[in-house]
């Protein structure tokens, strides 16, 4: 049976001008003529995503949409009607949200997280960015200080919302936050706190990376940024979050320990915009 929405893979049964039809136990499958690629033969097996096209035929194509049934995605507005809005989804055809499925009206232009189904009475591929009902916190499996995978999915005033692993709802905290996050941003992080209310707050820090080994992986990395420079930064404990993090991937907090540690150690000298190697 296909699986509709996913990826599967199917053999070549025959070819024709316009494509080849791919063998299913639902039926031939088309893959136009376009998504063919240039040495496929009949009896050869392709890996293919398939949905239904604008009049409910199944069809294939060797596009990689950014995301597929059962999964969160943060996707990109491209149009709305009476009836929903069209998310860019990587396919020709956009991706239908409803307008009973929609949390807020969408607007053209705008990025939305969202969740994809396949929807019962059409049997087609749509998305809801209601994600309550398709989040498991509820029965949450996670350990504490467990490496995870996050999706940025919204912003608070005291944090940013993030997808766990494609199932639960969790916040890294502003104030644990040292770079520029976007919505749909993916990245590593750690489970910090399961709470009892099945809310759970996640860190970008490492569990078990002690104050110490912190700066002294910090001040080697300055170091190193000097060593290969010209012996001059243009930072300093005067300088924002932000440029800091963009120079080091660390916080200003570590920043500030590490050359703390160094120009007591003899090897920088400070400057309220800068600092540079000691000669």
């Amino acid at each position: 049976m296909v699986d509709l929405g996913d990826y599967n893979e199917l053999e070549i049964a025959r070819e024709v001008d316009f494509g080849v039809y791919l063998a299913s136990e639902d039926g031939d499958i088309l893959l136009p003529g376009k998504y063919v690629p240039k040495d496929a033969r009949v009896g050869d097996h392709l890996r293919v995503f398939v949905y239904r096209d604008s009049e409910d035929r199944m069809i294939a194509t060797t596009l990689e949409p950014y995301a597929t049934v059962g999964e969160f995605a943060c996707l990109t507005c491209k149009d709305t009607s009476p009836f929903g809005a069209f998310l860019d989804w990587g396919l020709e055809k956009d991706l239908l949200v409803p307008l009973n499925n929609q949390k807020d009206k969408m607007q053209v232009g705008r990025k939305y997280c969202v969740y994809l189904y396949l929807d019962e009475t059409t049997d087609r591929v749509v998305a809801t960015s209601k994600l309550g009902k398709y989040l498991q916190n509820d029965q949450i499996q996670l350990t504490e200080n467990e490496e995870v995978q996050l999706l940025v999915a919204g912003f608070t005033e005291i944090g940013i919302k993030v997808i766990i692993n494609n199932a639960y709802m969790g916040i890294l905290y502003k104030n644990e936050v040292f770079q520029d996050l976007h919505l749909g941003d993916k990245l590593t992080g750690y489970i910090k706190t399961i709470r009892p209310d099945n809310k759970i707050d996640v860190t970008l820090r490492k569990p078990g990376t002690t104050q110490k080994a912190e700066s002294d992986e910090a001040s080697d990395k300055i170091m190193r940024v000097l060593q290969q420079g010209n012996g001059w930064l243009p930072l300093s404990d005067n300088s924002s979050p932000e440029d800091i993090y963009k120079a080091f991937g660390m916080s200003k907090k570590t920043f500030k320990r590490a050359i703390g540690g160094l120009y007591k150690a003899g090897k920088i000298e400070l400057a309220s915009d800068s600092i540079r190697l000691k000669r």
